[in-house]
């Protein structure tokens, strides 16, 4: 099942989910175009969250920048 683009997709864990939150991100549409190095300087946002969120974008033809 594709993670909808209005939301974050599962997977990405607790604290992956609430560092995003805090840096404004709430919906996986948010996240196309933002530099992969950005997302992972979050912290709290490791290799699997970045794998899930990559793929997840990737689904709906999008991408990290």
């Amino acid at each position: 099942m594709t993670a909808p683009l209005d939301g974050l997709p599962r997977g990405i864990g607790r604290p992956a989910t609430a560092a995003l939150a805090e840096a404004g991100y709430t919906r996986l549409d948010q996240l196309a175009g933002v530099p992969r190095r950005d997302v992972a300087e979050l912290h709290g946002v490791g290799p699997t969250a970045l794998r899930v969120l990559g793929a997840a974008l990737a689904a709906h033809g999008l991408s990290f920048g």
